[in-house]
């Protein structure tokens, strides 16, 4: 059985230029080992807009191929973000591996209805994102970007 759904989507997660620049430079920074974080702004059913990005210390005992934000500091940084809107979810990096969930990340993700994004780095930065449906795994989300504030 997979953890993932067909690439077309009606779900859309969109980021602020910004924020969008945040998660690959931290991504960029890490290499070679994975990085993490927390993403705020407007969470809705079909249409999430990323807004805030906030940076985590990757606490897995093997960041190279695992991500993993301590309890503590999750609990701040999610605080953190609803204090300025929601929790639209998180993100994290594969230096070397594609832009979609893996076995373990499905087997991890624990927050229904968050995009979970990945920002892959095997050449160009690529950046993919993926709604946790809790029981039936993850479904694809259509990554775009807000225009810029006038």
């Amino acid at each position: 059985m997979s953890n993932r759904s067909p690439a077309t989507s009606a779900r859309v997660i969109e980021f602020e230029r910004g924020a969008y620049d945040a998660i690959v430079e931290h991504a960029r920074e890490g290499a070679p080992e994975e990085v993490c974080g927390v993403l705020g702004g407007v969470a809705g059913e079909t249409c999430s807009r990323v807004r805030t990005v906030r940076r985590a210390e990757n606490a897995a005992e093997r960041p190279k191929t695992r991500y993993a934000i301590a309890p503590a500091e999750a609990i701040e940084l999610i605080e953190g973000v609803e204090a300025e809107g929601d929790l639209v979810g998180f993100y994290h990096s594969h230096p070397a591996g594609p832009p979609e969930p893996s076995e373990t990340d499905a087997a991890r993700a624990a927050w229904p209805g968050a995009s979970y994004v990945i920002v892959a780095l095997g050449g160009e930065p690529c950046v993919g994102a993926w709604r946790w449906t809790d029981g039936d795994g993850f479904e694809a989300e259509t990554v775009g970007m807000l225009p810029a504030e006038r």
